[in-house]
């Protein structure tokens, strides 16, 4: 790949190159089916062997399969088979490498998939396949990750005409994107990350508009009905190399800080955000006030999820061991540093998690909800994204309090409730309201929550349900009344209860 910002195979090898990967069947499916559940988890830990066992049988499928997900050479003779006419064309675009009888990946090609579609996808070579170093380029352009994965099924898939990949890296989410969005626009400041994404579009007949440049310099002054981002967020001092994948060349988490606070100004009226991110606690910080202080005077609604927490050293030793450089000759002085750059900045613990920002429709208040949620959730959240905002609005349709006992409201229908106490007692100890499904919430509730929420099958009203609770369980009306709409309100907006439509 002598020149970065060109592109990597002419139209016309792409097109035959689809042909040849069509033609082989060298679909997701068909290559976990060739590898057997073995060879392939073998594969996700980056153990080749079982996989290599697997695929001897000399057909295109096999070819394909040894020489890019497993990254093992080939015989010359298979290649041209399982690649008719391509072998030379690959080998002088810098895709694959001839020797002597022999060819072997010079990057990585290979099928991914999602409910509905197959793709193709270009990247560089996975490093640490088999215990080899890990160390890798500084324009390196990682492949579908755990993280990209994440961000793909937390993005809201509703139908959109504009959409923006920030920091595209291959192109994994601009090829998620065309699924739903009439025009996508991808960014990235690595040219080598442009052209892989570019070959990924032609190569999936997919069109997408890529433009080089840091941030949103690329797309200034343009509105985007969906934004979606993972980018280089690992928190360090921004001092020694760079990978460019990881490290934004910005000190702490102001890279994160920066996307946050520039993505309102790139929002239609009605515009997400999605952004996968890292931030730092600070001693004397909450982390909620970090981020609410991005937010502050953007004006739009925010979901944000803190999924987990890692102290200080615990960040080092992963992200170093990430670069590979776990033993190296330097690697003590390396942990020091940066955790001597911590200690100077008040840092103590790293948090991962997803932002989700929307530009409110009209000009009001914006809604926000930061919460920590560690516990496991159901993936694709993609809906629930949309919903949650939605929810916010219907809660605000409703206004007052009054609006709110007026309203009919339904359980979901994945709700269950969990009673526990000693064997034969007649009222239980506990009573747990719990989703079944996506972000799998539970709720805590006493005798009435539980009959309230018993109750909401859309037929009466929220007043009507809690005058008829007051009276079984002899309670006072008002007080129950008065006692219960911030609860209500909490469940209707983490989706236990949904507000029934008039119809």
């Amino acid at each position: 790949m002598d020149d970065p910002a060109a592109d990597l195979l002419a139209p016309d090898v792409v097109r035959r190159l689809a042909e040849a990967l069509r033609a082989a069947g060298f679909g997701y499916d068909a290559v976990a089916g060739l590898l057997g559940p073995v060879a392939h988890a073998a594969l996700s830990r980056n153990e080749t062997t079982p996989g290599l066992r697997a695929t001897t049988g000399g057909s295109p499928l096999a070819t394909l399969t040894r020489l890019w997900p497993l990254q093992a050479t080939v015989a010359v003779a298979d290649a041209e088979r399982a690649l008719p006419g391509l072998v030379d064309d690959l080998c002088r675009a810098g895709l694959l490498e001839r020797s002597v009888g022999e060819v072997r990946a010079r990057v990585d090609l290979r099928p991914y998939a999602d409910d509905s579609r197959d793709w193709w996808v270009v990247s560089d070579l996975t490093p640490g396949l088999d215990g080899a170093g890990v160390r890798v380029s500084a324009d390196h352009v990682l492949g579908i990750s755990s993280a990209s994965s994440s961000l793909a099924q937390l993005t809201v898939r509703e139908p959109v005409l504009r959409a923006l990949d920030l920091g595209t890296g291959c192109g994994v989410q601009a090829l998620h994107l065309a699924e739903h969005a009439r025009e996508i626009v991808a960014t990235d400041v690595n040219q080598r990350a442009l052209a892989m994404t570019r070959l990924n579009a032609a190569l999936n007949d997919v069109q997408v508009d890529v433009r080089p440049g840091s941030l949103y310099e690329p797309v200034a002054g343009e509105l985007f009905d969906l934004v979606v981002t993972n980018p280089p967020f690992v928190v360090s001092p921004a001092t020694g190399e760079r990978l460019v994948y990881r490290d934004s060349g910005l000190p702490g988490d102001e890279m994160v800080r920066r996307v946050v606070t520039q993505a309102p100004r790139h929002l239609a009226p009605g515009g997400i955000a999605q952004v996968l991110a890292n931030w730092v606690h600070r001693r004397g910080e909450p982390w909620q006030e970090r981020i609410e202080g991005w937010l502050a005077g953007t004006g739009v609604d925010a979901w944000v999820v803190q999924r987990e927490v890692a102290d200080p050293a615990a960040y080092v030793e992963l992200w170093l061991k990430d670069a590979g450089l776990h033993g190296a000759a330097d690697y003590l002085r390396r942990y020091d540093t940066w955790l001597s750059w911590f200690e100077e900045q008040g840092i103590e613990g790293i948090g991962f998690g997803w932002l989700h920002l929307r530009r409110p429709a009209t000009d009001r208040e914006p809604v926000r909800h930061l919460e920590e949620w560690p516990y496991e959730v159901e993936q694709p959240l993609g809906a629930e994204v949309a919903d949650r905002f939605r929810r916010g609005d219907r809660l605000r349709d409703l206004g007052t309090d009054e609006g709110l006992l007026a309203a009919r409201l339904v359980v979901r229908a994945d709700v269950r409730e969990e009673t526990a106490g000693r064997p034969g007692q007649a009222d239980p100890e506990t009573i747990v309201l719990r989703q079944q499904r996506g972000m799998r919430r539970a709720h805590q509730a006493d005798t009435v929550l539980a009959g309230l929420v018993g109750a909401c099958d859309g037929e009466l009203t929220l007043g009507q349900i809690l005058d008829a609770l007051a009276t079984l369980l002899d309670h006072d009306a008002a007080m129950l009344r008065e006692g219960y709409l911030d609860e209500v309100r909490g469940l209707v907006a983490d989706g236990f209860l949904e507000v029934a439509l008039p119809g």
